[in-house]
């Protein structure tokens, strides 16, 4: 097997963040106000998780200049936090969308993409699972008819009886980006979504001056394409940062345990605490209390739904299919 080249250090370990992720490498803000484009050192590799990118935005890192002039990040300081999604379908890697978080923040629309509300549990139970707070952004709110509102009213009232609080929103014309800007100011926010919810059109009217590119929505299928091309944070002006990542087609659960995945969805593991038996996954077992809550309507029976998708996708990782 050929071994690795040496790679010498020629430098003093200079700390930064990482800023921009293009793929094939890094860009990393230091502390004495430079951005430096960096590799990644050898077989560098973060322990105890198996991920696509040892390395990403939001993570603070030491950085060193090789005889070979290029810079290169040695280490990662210990991370805050971080949120993780399935790579791809079948795959047991995992890969990280941002790091050392305040807050997720999804943005989601009811049309021109449709948002699956699986999709929405799915984000909102791996941000659960990493103690990351979760906000909800209902964007393309100038889009909306009569029925549309009265779905988002309903939206609303479900996830924020839950404990996320949910924003109504337009990057088009405006409506609702005062509100927003005051919850993500002073804070890292990871900005995630769908392909086509307009995720970089907010971007930018949240950031004037970000100018990150925008798509168009498939005229066939409805869906949104790629614009976002690589995980980037953005400095509001106000204070605080978001972290830009790629759109998502799916979001697939790792590294969740069958009798760990109703503390993810919170007022399930609330009713949870009168079943019967302290291991009862909510799945028909004798005295569980979870299922007549959903029948009462305790419980919405698209979150229980969610619950039980990802319970078969942990038994068996072959049923995870987009557009969850």
């Amino acid at each position: 097997m050929k071994k690795n080249k040496s790679i010498n250090m020629v430098t003093e370990a200079v700390k930064g963040t990482v800023i921009k992720n293009t793929g094939s490498s890094y860009i990393v803000a230091t502390d004495n106000g430079e951005q430096v484009s960096c590799r990644v050192k050898g077989n560098f590799r973060t322990k105890g998780i198996r991920t696509t990118n040892p390395v990403a935005v939001g993570d603070r890192v030491s950085i060193q200049k090789a005889a070979d002039d290029a810079d290169y990040i040695t280490a990662i300081a210990p991370r805050r936090n971080y949120i993780i999604r399935r790579a791809s379908n079948l795959s047991k890697e995992s890969h990280i969308l941002a790091t050392n978080l305040d807050q997720a923040a999804l943005v989601m629309t009811l049309r021109e993409p449709t948002t699956p509300l699986t999709f929405v549990d799915r984000f909102l139970a791996t941000a659960e699972a990493y103690n990351i707070p979760a906000i909800l952004i209902i964007n393309k709110q100038d889009m909306w008819n009569e029925d549309d509102n009265k779905l988002a009213d309903a939206i609303k009232y479900l996830y924020e009886s839950i404990g996320y609080p949910v924003f109504f929103v337009s990057a088009a014309t405006g409506s609702g980006i005062d509100i927003l800007k005051q919850e993500l100011t002073g804070k890292t926010t990871l900005m995630a979504g769908n392909s086509g919810v307009g995720k970089s059109s907010l971007i930018n009217t949240l950031v004037p001056g970000s100018n990150l590119k925008t798509g168009k929505i498939s005229d066939i299928h409805h869906t949104g394409m790629h614009t976002t091309t690589f995980s980037e944070m953005i400095s509001i002006k106000e204070g605080g940062k978001l972290i830009d990542v790629p759109g998502v087609k799916g979001f697939g659960t790792i590294d969740f345990k069958e009798e760990e995945a109703s503390h993810y969805f919170p007022e399930i593991f609330k009713e949870g605490a009168n079943c019967r038996y302290s291991d009862c996954k909510h799945t028909g077992e004798p005295g569980c209390a979870v299922i007549p809550a959903v029948e009462e309507h305790k419980i919405a029976q698209s979150r229980y739904a969610s619950y039980l998708s990802i319970l078969e996708e942990i038994q068996d990782p072959t049923k995870y299919r987009k557009p969850y």
